[in-house]
């Protein structure tokens, strides 16, 4: 009896180092543990180089400002992008690729993959991989997940799906209501050395409504600032 009675709490302990096993890769959200203990997947690189990423598009309203921006600067950069919005803006999904920017994944959509399974995390970073290729011609080698938070599972589908899971080491904080332009530029320079990945937004799908328009306003100061340092921006193909 004294057996039988204890099984409630082994199938608790059970559900509880479960929980942590899923949930253990989101300390790798701390940035500064990351860059310390994890720097490949905080994206530090060449130290005179910077790679410029963005993440949550395509946008048919704002991802085309940005990439008049970059080729006016003749600047590319990798974006993370979500698969239901490639499959709703094709056609800037391969404009994207045919101004020669690097194409990732960030995810089907975006939700925290925390709430998902394994066999809904594989399908859906397959479903997300296969439409960017598909619709770019392009296979995306990396990935990054909604909000930074990676599982165990998400790990274990990307590594089948030949995706190489990369955060960031500087970030905009530009998806808020209150993002100014200066904001956004102080932020990303406040913790930006060479060999870092920048994380901006080029969308508002997951953010405050057009809070994009700070980042652009950013954008320009944050490359003038990089050339100033000496560094070259680029995207993460470039940052070995």
């Amino acid at each position: 009896m004294r057996a039988l009675s204890s099984l409630p709490g082994l199938a608790l302990s059970s559900v509880v180092i479960a929980c942590v096993a899923h949930a253990a890769p989101t300390v790798a959200f701390l940035p500064g543990p990351r860059r310390r203990l994890l720097p490949t997947l905080a994206g530090i690189g060449d130290p005179g180089h910077v790679a410029l990423t963005f993440d949550d598009g395509p946008s048919t309203r704002s991802t085309p400002l940005f990439l008049d921006l970059l080729r006016e600067r003749g600047v590319r950069a990798t974006f993370f992008l979500l698969g239901d919005q490639v499959a709703r803006t094709p056609d800037i999904a391969r404009a994207i690729v045919a101004e020669g920017h690097e194409v990732a994944v960030h995810g089907w959509n975006h939700r925290c993959l925390l709430r998902k399974g394994p066999y809904r995390t594989q399908a859906e970073l397959r479903a997300a991989r296969d439409v960017i290729e598909d619709t770019t011609g392009v296979r995306p080698l990396r990935f990054r997940a909604p909000y930074g938070v990676f599982s165990t599972s998400s790990l274990l589908a990307a590594r089948s799906l030949g995706l190489t899971p990369v955060l960031w080491s500087a970030w905009g904080f530009d998806w808020t209501e209150r993002a100014t332009g200066m904001s956004v530029r102080r932020r990303v320079l406040k913790d930006l050395d060479g060999g870092g990945t920048i994380l901006l937004h080029d969308s508002d799908i997951a953010a405050a409504p057009q809070a994009w328009r700070s980042t652009l306003d950013a954008l320009p100061h944050v490359l003038d600032e990089c050339a100033r340092r000496g560094f070259e921006v680029g995207p993460l193909r470039d940052h070995s």
